[in-house]
């Protein structure tokens, strides 16, 4: 767990959660030979290829050699052997075999001219690499309390040889100077620095960062240089203020005593110039002494120098404290430390203020130094360059460390992290103890060092080691180093969470079981066993077309060795820290991303229950890379698995939580997460009741991230899984809401080529989708869908298909909405389909929903668009069975996409199929399209329906009855009886409506069979007298019968417009005007018009004229015997004769009567007499002026002589 560096030292351990982890490096070293002692501590560690030497406070340096795991066996581990166990050689003073030795205190390795300097108890020895056999004879160098020194900027050639040829430069810190060895095939001494009681040293190029039991100061080693830097401890004094940061002359020669001891001026490193800072910059700085030293001659060294010694003589024990007596020191024990001789001996402490100088360089342009006050208060890390000035923030430690490294940074290309990490992060680790409620913790404080000091940026981290959690099992401080070698390893912990493995939704154990229980039952009530079986085989036959090949035997083994292996390769990382503690060493590494965030996610989740600021904290980790962009392969993982890995978790959250409710935006941040994560929507169905019925999983099965396979796995198994409750009705409205928005995400992304097992992802996709919808759609009103409704989105999802077609079918039929089934069937361009579908709506199956409105006059609309006549035919002939008006349209559309039908061919199957129907198909033929050769079959069906009522219906024979008695009660003026029969039709009466269309054909200019129609109506009369008297008359006309139809119309109808109508068109037609504007219709299908269909004659007319005065006169009321006789006479007087007038009108009728006649009668006479004067004049002149023409003519051509 992360603290922040405002957080009290009582935060918990870290858990994971920290920028490094722990790995095992070799767990307990066998310190002592024979195992018998437990007082024998680790002094120092190091490593190169494959060779760990341990240093140990028993004097004792052991070397292992480390054995390669097994490659066949993944999960073996590497195993160290002992190689050798050597004691190094020391000088032992005179009277100090009482005095406790610190053992092997360092371990250098100079691997570029394979060498190893040994500081053991103040004297260092010479060994060869990788062996530790003894070189350079018997040299020793005594009196020493630190070796190192190595050009930090150079540690690369150590690696590649390339310091071989010149040697490698060290330094070696003796009691009162510094000793420039250069280490190749001899150990040759340079010069020597006049620095006194130097513990540590440090060295970019020719700059040395050192330190002795007080302060720290920068050396600048070619030049004699030294800039005295600040003191360890705030609370000393000694050191004065106003020689800070001033640079100062040194001496140093070479003695002339020593074995390796040269007269040449020392070999000194080509001079690098330090980059000028642009702030705090010192005029008095090392770099502005560096051009006036140079001018000016290297002194030589002098007698008071320690000399490299062949000899193994003991030194005299120096007054001040020795480097293992400090506190903190890496060799010096809290309490008196037993000696070599078993006994107890006291150990001189360092007087109170003094700590232990601690020196590391993050960059090559700077060191890092930490001061303090005290052991047990905190320390405070500062940056200086190589010129002594401060270069970046200070850091705070809680305590002030026992030993600190830095890793990484944007320079260090060998920081522990793994082998693909994008980020170059520089980490300081301390090793320091914290008070926690349970005692004092000793482990590792873990900081940026290069961080701007912004707030955000202030997060510090504990990291203790395994089984080492309490004060009884963590007595000692935790040693820390930086290796020369790097050791690759690789986090199992990765490849447990990256690998992929195979997810099973159900818990079958074979995949036919599996299989089967993806369809067994419907998504809301248990099918029948016979639907079951069906779609087992659907299934099977449909899981079977992403491969036609059959798998090959122990495909899943490869997939799983396959995945793996990649897996593995990302779960690289490299090793360059030691952390020791006890007898057992670890490397610490830098802790990926993955599980880092996977620890957060673990801390978050502990509990049963998520309450809301657990969600909020997931959320928190998420947005912590949100607008990151991966840089790596492992990072672009990492983000995609710990977004699966949250969406799961917040989903079976929101599944099982009924007390804490999410809020809309946690609800939708969820489905945002879950689609933008990519994980298989199958895996989310497969967590919920209900719809994980519709899961696709075919024998290639659904593969996923190990970790999130085990977090939907555990959820799967758990408690709150409702296992029986498998029916969409059992879902609360908030989960199908949420199933809702995300599948219709979802649905979005067809057609991306980045998702595996598309087919199998979408079928499920759609029918989930489909399920959900038709669930939530059963709460909505009968009708059409309103705009974004759920049954708006319901259509649109059927509408643009669905790649589970044969489930969508299913579903559809069980819900019973048998109109979205027909759009279904519309968007595969199933005509037969959509037709049957919406004849079960028609015929009155269960269709829940109601969309389909006027279902009959949809199916008509519907056939005109189909270019399939057998289809139109069908379901033409079921419509005009269901309704005749409505289904003869179907063959009588002429813009229709299917082939024209012959009207022969429909009037044939409509007789056979739909009989009721011809009659509305020979109204289309005849009033419509002008086919007059089927008026005779029309009428002889308007007879039919007419006649047939009338004999079985008395109450129509009255209603017609009723009719001619009405009619005549009328006072003129008053319609036609036609037009009367129009205005009083019943608009739901059959009979009515065709005996109207009856006297229209009856009256129009057709050839029919009146005989036999007149049969027909005579055959009536048994059942009543002149029952159809207006077809009777126009039956009479159209036989010549005049003066019967006239006398029917005057005495039995009393219409007299019609009878003088008739009269005046000459008994063609009585209700019908000539039709001068008829469809033509196509050749062969009219009839032969009647020949008095042209407009009669005069002498025609004047004959019908004279019979219907003659009716007239024979009208029984006198009053209309009149009127009518005055009417016609005055209105139609010119085709009668006067004479003949005369003689028929009766001689007691008064001459006023027919005054109108008489006066218009002979106004006529004197017309036609004048017209025939006029007439006869123009005879006689047009005679003269022919008779003129010809003589002149005769004149111009003169005589002619003919012979």
């Amino acid at each position: 767990m992360a603290s922040d560096s405002r957080s009290d030292s009582d935060s918990l351990k870290d858990l994971g959660t920290g920028p490094f982890v722990l790995r095992s490096l070799f767990a307990d070293v066998p310190l002592s030979e024979d195992g018998t002692r437990d007082d024998i501590k680790i002094n120092c560690v190091e490593y190169l290829d494959s060779h760990l030497y341990i240093g140990t406070s028993d004097a004792e340096l052991l070397h292992f050699f480390q054995i390669p795991p097994d490659p066949a066996d993944k999960s073996s581990v590497p195993a160290f052997i002992l190689a050798s166990r050597l004691r190094p050689a020391f000088a032992e003073p005179p009277g100090t075999s009482n005095i406790a030795r610190p053992g092997v205190q360092q371990i250098l390795l100079l691997p570029s001219v394979g060498k190893a300097c040994i500081l053991c108890n103040w004297t260092v020895t010479f060994y060869s690499l990788p062996e530790l056999s003894p070189v350079f004879g018997t040299t020793q160098v005594k009196n020493c309390s630190w070796v190192g020194g190595i050009d930090l900027n150079d540690a690369g050639a150590d690696h590649d040889g390339r310091g071989a040829a010149s040697g490698v430069t060290i330094l070696l810190s003796l009691n009162r100077k510094i000793q420039v060895v250069n280490i190749a095939d001899g150990a040759r001494p340079i010069k020597k620095i006049d620095f006194a009681g130097s513990t540590i040293s440090l060295r970019r190029d020719s700059i040395a960062c050192v330190a002795d039991s007080r302060s720290y100061a920068l050396l600048e080693i070619n030049h004699q240089l030294k800039i005295p830097l600040m003191s360890i401890s705030s609370l000393d004094e000694a050191q004065p203020d106003n020689i800070i940061g001033q640079a100062q002359h040194i001496s140093g020669s070479l003695a002339g005593g020593g074995l390796l001891r040269s007269n040449s001026s020392s070999q000194s490193r080509p001079q690098t110039e330090s980059s000028d800072s642009p702030a705090h910059r010192r005029g008095t700085s090392l770099g502005d002494f560096i051009t006036g030293a140079s001018r000016k001659q290297d002194h030589r060294a002098t007698d008071d120098e320690e000399p490299l010694s062949r000899q193994g003589t003991p030194p005299a024990l120096a007054t001040s404290p020795r480097p293992s007596e400090e506190v903190g020191g890496v060799s010096a024990p809290d309490a008196a430390t037993e000696g070599q001789s078993g006994r107890a001996i006291p150990i001189t402490r360092l007087r109170p203020g003094l700590l232990k100088p601690l020196i590391v360089s993050p960059t090559p342009e700077e060191f890092l130094l930490v001061t303090g006050t005290g052991p047990l208060e905190p320390g405070i890390g500062m940056f200086v360059n190589l010129d002594g000035d401060p270069t970046r923030p200070t850091i705070e430690f809680d305590r002030y460390p026992k030993e600190i490294v830095v890793d990484g940074g944007s320079v260090d290309l060998s920081s522990s992290r793994t082998s693909l990490g994008p980020e170059d992060e520089g980490y300081v680790l301390a090793s320091m103890g914290r008070d926690f409620p349970d005692g004092v913790h000793y482990g590792l404080e873990i900081q940026r060092w290069d961080t701007d000091g912004t707030e955000d940026e202030l997060t510090k981290h504990w990291l203790e080691p395994p089984n080492t959690g309490s004060v009884i099992n963590s007595p000692q401080n935790l040693g820390i180093r930086a290796l020369r070698g790097i050791e690759d390893t690789h986090f199992p912990e990765i490849v447990d969470r990256l690998c992929r493995r195979r997810f099973v939704p159900f818990s079958t154990g074979t995949l036919d079981a599996s299989t089967m229980s993806l369809r067994s039952f419907d998504s809301r009530t248990a099918s029948s066993m016979e639907r079951m079986s069906k779609e087992r085989e659907l299934f099977e036959r449909d899981t079977d077309s992403q491969s036609e090949d059959s798998l090959p035997d122990a495909w899943q083994v490869t997939r799983n060795a396959e995945e793996e292996e990649f897996a593995r390769r990302l779960a690289g990382s490299t090793a360059r820290l030691a952390v020791w503690s006890g007898k057992n060493i670890w490397w610490a590494v830098r802790n990926p991303l993955i599980l880092r965030l996977d620890a957060q996610l673990e801390a978050t989740v502990a509990a049963p229950n998520l309450a809301p600021s657990d969600r909020r904290e997931l959320f928190a980790i998420l947005d912590s890379f949100r607008s990151r962009d991966a840089k790596s392969e492992l990072e672009f993982l990492t983000f995609s698995y710990i977004r699966q890995r949250v969406g799961i978790l917040l989903l079976t959250t929101f599944l099982k939580s009924e007390n804490a409710l999410f809020s809309d935006s946690e609800l939708r941040a969820t489905e945002e997460i879950l689609v933008d994560s990519l994980l298989d929507p199958r895996v989310v169905l497969s967590l919920i009741p209900g719809v994980r019925n519709e899961v696709i999983e075919t024998k290639r099965g659904v593969w996923i991230y190990g970790g999130v396979k085990s977090t939907a796995e555990e959820f799967i198994l758990g408690r709150d899984f409702e296992k029986g409750t498998s029916t969409m009705s059992a879902l609360s409205q908030p989960v199908l809401q949420f199933l809702r928005r995300f599948l219709t995400a979802w649905r979005r992304k067809k057609g991306f080529g980045s998702i595996p097992d598309e087919n199998e992802v979408f079928r499920t996709v759609d029918a989930a989708l489909l399920a959900v919808l038709l669930e939530l759609d059963q709460h909505s009103s009968p009708g059409p869908a309103k705009a974004r409704s759920v049954r708006a989105d319901l259509f649109e999802l059927v509408d643009t298909g669905v790649d589970c077609f044969n489930r969508a079918e299913t579903l559809l039929e069980s819900y019973h909405r048998l109109y979205v089934l027909s759009r279904l069937y519309q968007s595969r361009k199933m005509v037969a389909d959509v037709l049957a579908t919406w004849k079960r709506i028609v015929e009155g199956e269960r269709d829940d929903g109601g969309e389909l409105a006027d279902g009959e006059q949809r199916v008509r609309e519907y056939l005109t668009k189909i270019s399939n006549q057998a289809l139109v035919q069908e379901y033409g002939l079921w419509l005009a069975n269901r309704n005749p008006k409505l289904g003869v349209q179907v063959f009588a559309e002429d813009k229709g996409r299917a082939p024209k039908f012959d009207p022969g061919q429909v009037v044939q199957l409509l007789r056979e199929e739909a009989p009721d129907a011809v009659k509305y198909y020979l109204e289309y033929l005849v009033f419509g399209k002008g086919h007059t050769i089927y008026v005779n079959e029309l009428i002889t069906y308007y007879l039919d329906i007419v006649v047939t009522r009338l004999r079985k219906s008395p109450e129509a024979r009255e209603v017609v009855m009723s009719t001619y008695t009405a009619y005549r009660a009328l006072q003129p003026p008053k319609p036609t009886y036609r037009q009367f029969l129009t205005d009083n039709a019943p608009a739901d009466d059959e009979a009515w409506h065709s005996r109207l269309r009856l006297l229209q054909l009856l009256g129009g200019s057709y050839d029919y069979e009146s005989a036999v129609i007149r049969d027909r109506i005579a055959s009536l009369s048994d059942t009543a007298e002149d029952l159809l008297v207006p077809e009777t008359i126009i039956l009479a006309g159209r036989e010549r019968k005049h003066e019967d139809a006239l006398r029917l119309l005057v005495h039995r109808l009393g219409d007299y417009d019609t009878a003088v109508a008739y009269c005046f068109r000459g008994g063609a037609s009585i209700y019908t005007v000539y039709q001068a504007q008829q469809i033509q219709a196509p050749t062969g299908l009219q009839a032969p018009k009647r020949r008095d269909s042209m407009p009669p004659t005069q002498d025609q007319q004047a004959r019908l004229f004279r019979a219907l005065l003659r009716e007239f006169l024979e009208l029984e009321d006198v009053s209309d015997r009149v009127e009518q006789t005055g009417l016609l006479l005055e209105k139609f007087g010119g085709w009668f004769d006067v004479g003949d007038v005369l003689l028929m009108i009766p001689d007691n009728w008064s001459v006023d009567i027919i005054a109108g006649f008489l006066m218009k009668a002979l106004r006529r006479i004197v017309v036609e007499r004048n017209e025939t004067t006029v007439a006869r004049s123009l005879s006689s002149a047009q005679n003269l002026q022919i008779q003129h023409d010809l003589i002149v003519q005769i004149e111009e051509k003169g005589p002619s002589i003919e012979t």
